[in-house]
């Protein structure tokens, strides 16, 4: 069962119930990090890296790995911090990064023709071209999702998000980040698709976390640029 906690914002007096979300751990149990009652939630005003992650162990296998701290967005705009019992071991070095847990494989696919990209005029037909080609990758019921938008992620299937960045600027460190927590919630593949690139650091932190990065030009055809794509592209032909 769901541990689900009373929430009172400190800026509003609002009262919430709040319950942690599930994650999988790398043995396949679902993971849900413990919450901690008696401690008031604490405003989030600045963010750090070493703040947004809190050591949580498995009871199954007892495994101890870093994983997103809870958090709680008040109506009022508030952003609450939600504290969660800690364990005995010491957190994670500061910088670094937790180990992706074990996903699904992608689907296998059979024998193909070749990818034949769409051009690329607009921000929509860069999506579009992603989604062909995540198909032609063997994700076949891979959609644009309704909400798109509010929840950062462009396409979606069984097994794989993915996030297209049709704009001139290089993607930044943030955003490789949230594909990856995308993925992490939906347990899935996180695949990023960008027409200008890549920061340096998002560059680095998409190779430690496992992201297959693609780059696209204007004839639609999708490129990989970092160890994890080419495993991607290796892993379904």
């Amino acid at each position: 069962m769901i541990e689900s906690v009373p929430v009172r914002c400190p800026a509003c007096r609002r009262d919430h119930l709040y319950a942690a979300p599930v994650y999988p751990c790398a043995c396949g149990a679902p993971l849900t990090p413990p919450l901690l009652r008696a401690a008031p939630p604490e405003p989030i005003t600045h963010r750090t890296w070493t703040d947004d992650w809190v050591t949580v162990r498995c009871p199954s296998c007892e495994r101890q790995d870093q994983w997103p701290q809870p958090e709680l967005g008040c109506p009022c705009g508030t952003v609450l911090r939600i504290a969660v019992r800690p364990v005995s071991a010491p957190a994670r070095p500061a910088g670094t990064a937790a180990p992706a847990p074990a996903l699904p494989p992608p689907p296998p696919a059979a024998a193909r023709p070749s990818f034949r990209p769409v051009t690329i005029r607009t921000a929509r037909d860069a999506v579009t071209a992603a989604a062909m080609y995540l198909r032609w990758l063997g994700f076949a019921d891979v959609v644009r999702p309704g909400n798109a938008a509010s929840a950062g992620i462009d396409l979606r299937g069984t097994g794989v998000v993915a996030q297209v960045d049709p704009s001139t600027r290089p993607t930044s460190l943030r955003d490789v980040e949230c594909l990856w927590l995308n993925g992490l919630a939906a347990s899935a593949h996180s695949v990023c698709f960008s027409l200008a690139g890549y920061a340096d650091e998002a560059r680095a932190r998409a190779d430690g976390l496992g992201i297959p990065l693609f780059v696209m030009d204007l004839t639609g055809c999708p490129q990989p640029v970092n160890a994890p794509a080419d495993e991607l592209i290796m892993t379904v032909t």
